[in-house]
């Protein structure tokens, strides 16, 4: 199946709501975990006990599992396989960019037939041109996975590369229309998506992508989810806000956070009813 497809289907199933796992060092402290891998550990098994099976999507935060070493990863591709049973979704946040054979690499790594750290889908980042990303995209379209392309981040510094003008365009309205040239012609959804954070205005044409755009900023960031109905009106395809923190500070116990995780859902699945 399409990753457009299969993302379609938990959307209807679970509601649109992405949870993020982010076992940030603060939070494992909070979680009374110790800060290694046993700690990570622990925290991703009740993360996946509570979500997976109640959200569509699920977007473990590599740069949290890297810094454990080796076995930081090994709890990643466990957490991975753990969600992907429980029939979530997994959108691996990496933000790989490269090129040539580094980016057939990463393409393989994550998105490839037989992946080794396998997810749904990943995120990368164009900013070494688009064109950069093919082996992504093509890894990712053979073996039904899905890439989502940075293109207007929530960060202050990111509008000095994103708002430049490129031909008439911002340098991030290009990158929503490369994804929009990748998916042309796909139903229901196009498996290329991008992100676009939720804690401001964007002022993207997003009227032709026909795929997903990830929101992350719902929560703890300071958007809500009336915020969204405004800032991706006109959106020609599937919005998926995404809260990490203001979900996993409900944790460490299972039924806690797998309530603070429908309530969230719930209530973005209210707000964004209007956009449908």
């Amino acid at each position: 199946m399409r990753f457009g497809d299969a993302l379609v289907r938990a959307v209807e199933r679970f509601g649109p709501l992405c949870a993020g796992i982010d076992p940030h060092p603060s939070l494992l402290a909070e979680w009374g975990l110790t800060d290694d891998a046993e700690g990570l550990a622990r925290f991703c098994a009740v993360a996946v006990e509570a979500l997976a099976g109640h959200v569509g999507v699920v977007k473990p935060q590599s740069a949290f599992f890297e810094r454990h070493g080796s076995r930081g990863i090994a709890v990643l591709e466990e957490t991975l396989a753990g969600l992907a049973a429980g029939g979530t979704l997994t959108l691996l946040d990496v933000k790989r960019g490269d090129i040539g054979s580094t980016m057939d690499g990463y393409a393989d790594a994550y998105l490839g037939l037989g992946a080794a750290v396998a997810a749904d889908a990943v995120t990368v980042s164009p900013y070494l041109g688009f064109g950069s990303l093919e082996p992504a995209f093509s890894a990712a379209e053979e073996a039904g996975r899905g890439v989502f392309v940075l293109a207007r981040t929530s960060n202050p510094e990111g509008g000095s590369v994103q708002l430049a003008t490129l031909d008439g365009r911002t340098v991030a309205q290009a990158v929503v229309d490369g994804a929009a040239g990748r998916n042309a012609g796909a139903t229901p959804l196009g498996s290329v998506g991008v992100v676009v954070g939720a804690t401001h205005d964007h002022g993207l044409d997003l009227s032709a992508l026909r795929g997903p755009v990830l929101a992350p900023g719902l929560g703890a960031q300071g958007a809500a989810p009336a915020d969204l109905v405004d800032r991706f009106a006109g959106l020609d395809g599937l919005l998926l806000p995404s809260a990490s923190r203001s979900i996993l500070v409900a944790g460490p116990d299972v039924a806690a956070l797998r309530g603070a995780a429908e309530a969230q859902r719930d209530e973005v699945a209210t707000a964004l009813t209007v956009l449908r």
